[in-house]
């Protein structure tokens, strides 16, 4: 009855350990795709470690679950996880982490339902500042320009997503730094950048008190605006992103001494312009490698008794 213990302690380490070792590394910067895939990896493995701890809790302490989980299974798996040994705390254990998991998908739910709420309120407020021409149907056209004085530019996930711009970006922005924007929310949608931030909103609100859920959900706005940034300079360039990015924002205060918002702005103009080399495609697919080791591990300390009874 050790294996549940030892994947909750598993997860634990893994939710202190791992946040501080992304934290520290230079890489993340030069590649953020890959460091979306390894923060994907621990979120992963340490809610893997909850689930699989959750049912052999549950296995251990009632007949039935037992029942089906290793119906199949030869007397001697059965034996080597001694169930039977369990103490009173196995459903306790069970119960706390099904409530968890209920909890997590009831708060990605909602996450879900706000965001399409807030998504119909803007595609409503579109229309009325651009209203269709006769004939036109909502959504047909996949880029909206709208009148306005502040230079602005967003991508409208959906099912009919739309790329608004407004006037004022269109007077600021220069020669190629128009489609260097466009890039831009393209690589936003392309990747749907969107259930990520869903996803990670939803595990930090449910659980504020767990720092790897909001070390995960600030991680994500800022690793997938990197992003972005890369798939629309390798198109165009890392000065031309850099220009269009300096002047989209020069007028909300983010490049003065004390950025109130979007302090993020200035970082990633200066992370363009210093043009770091990218990573070797080796030690890329190694990193990738090794962050996908992260939620194997929880399945194979699950699995190790087993396997050494039947060995």
């Amino acid at each position: 009855m050790m294996v549940p213990v030892a994947l909750l302690l598993l997860g634990a380490l893994t939710a202190v350990l791992a946040p501080r070792m992304l934290a520290r590394a230079d890489w993340p910067e030069r590649e953020p795709v890959v460091a979306l895939w390894a923060w994907q990896c621990v979120v992963a493995g340490v809610l893997l470690c909850c689930a699989l701890s959750m049912t052999l809790s549950a296995a251990a302490a009632w007949q039935a679950v037992r029942g089906h989980l290793f119906a199949p299974a030869p007397h001697a798996v059965v034996e080597a996880y001694a169930l039977q040994a369990s103490g009173p705390w196995a459903a306790t254990t069970a119960v706390a982490l099904a409530c968890g998991g209920i909890w997590t998908a009831a708060m990605l739910a909602r996450e879900i339902v706000r965001a399409r709420s807030r998504r119909a309120e803007r595609r409503a407020e579109l229309l009325v500042r651009s209203p269709l021409l006769p004939g036109e149907e909502p959504g047909s056209n996949p880029l909206v320009l709208l009148e306005g004085e502040r230079p602005d530019a967003w991508w409208l996930p959906g099912q009919a997503p739309q790329l608004v711009i407004t006037t004022a970006a269109l007077r600021r922005l220069k020669g190629r730094q128009l489609d260097a924007v466009l890039a831009h929310e393209q690589g936003h949608a392309q990747a749907r950048h969107d259930w990520l931030l869903h996803c990670s909103g939803a595990l930090a609100i449910g659980f504020p008190q767990v720092r790897v859920f909001a070390a995960f959900r600030g991680e994500m706005h800022r690793l997938v605006e990197l992003a972005a940034d890369d798939v629309a300079s390798r198109r165009f360039g890392r000065l031309t992103i850099a220009l269009a990015l300096v002047e989209l924002n020069e007028d909300r205060g983010v490049f003065g001494p004390c950025p109130a918002t979007q302090a993020h702005v200035p970082q990633r103009v200066h992370r363009l312009l210093a043009a770091r080399p990218r990573l070797t495609a080796g030690r890329r697919l190694r990193l990738t490698a090794t962050a996908a080791l992260v939620p194997v591990i929880p399945v194979l300390v699950t699995f190790v008794p087993g396997l050494r009874a039947l060995g």
